[in-house]
């Protein structure tokens, strides 16, 4: 189940930030990232074993590539290789929830903007002077949507925006076939998250090779 709500999370990420697909690899999957100081690509493993995490580190010679696994960050890191690092402050949180209409309502004082293009739908909330004041994505992979950039302005935060949009990805998540909710939180956003009723499956340990 577990391994599963992984490989959903990594075919709606690719999707979402229209990167090339996943190729499989004996680990899990890889995918590259383009334009991104931070990242040149990644490797996400969906089971997490002493011998897969060994191989795919083992595997990666470009610094800034990145790997990411459901596990606790202190349970990997006695397993990398010389050049790779616990990104702790990256930490994040694999969720699900079984989508349900809610219909929520734009508020006040904002105008909501709705595209659907390339899989995924984009939702953004806009203020009066027609600015972003938050957004998020996410991409329809079937049965299962994958939640993605979902941010609000600093200057317009504590007014349930994110709430809102969430709500509102869910609902066209379910007028275009998925009955599922995956997304990769951070600390923030799990806490939000957990308050629409979206359940933690995981912890993802993130790491990277910075030799």
């Amino acid at each position: 189940m577990l391994a599963n709500t992984v490989r959903t999370w990594v075919s709606g990420w690719a999707m979402s930030r229209r990167t090339p697909p996943p190729v499989e690899k004996p680990w899990g999957y890889y995918i590259e990232v383009a334009d991104n100081l931070a990242e040149v690509g990644r490797h996400v493993l969906p089971e997490t074993e002493e011998s897969l995490v060994r191989s795919a580190a083992a595997s990666v010679t470009v610094p800034r590539t990145w790997m990411k696994m459901p596990a606790e960050p202190v349970e990997v890191e006695p397993w990398l290789s010389q050049g790779w690092v616990v990104a702790w402050e990256e930490t994040g949180h694999l969720m699900a929830i079984d989508l349900m209409a809610t219909t929520p309502c734009t508020p006040e004082g904002y105008l909501v903007d709705i595209e659907y293009l390339h899989g995924v739908v984009h939702v953004r909330v806009l203020d009066e002077a027609g600015r972003t004041a938050a957004q998020g994505q996410a991409a329809i992979t079937g049965e299962a949507a994958v939640m993605d950039r979902v941010v609000t302005a600093e200057a317009h935060r504590r007014r349930g925006l994110g709430n809102f949009v969430m709500r509102t990805l869910a609902d066209q998540a379910l007028a275009r076939g998925a009955d599922m909710g995956v997304l990769g939180a951070t600390d923030a956003g799990h806490a939000l998250y957990e308050t629409l009723g979206w359940k933690k499956h995981s912890t993802i340990a993130e790491c990277i090779y910075r030799p």
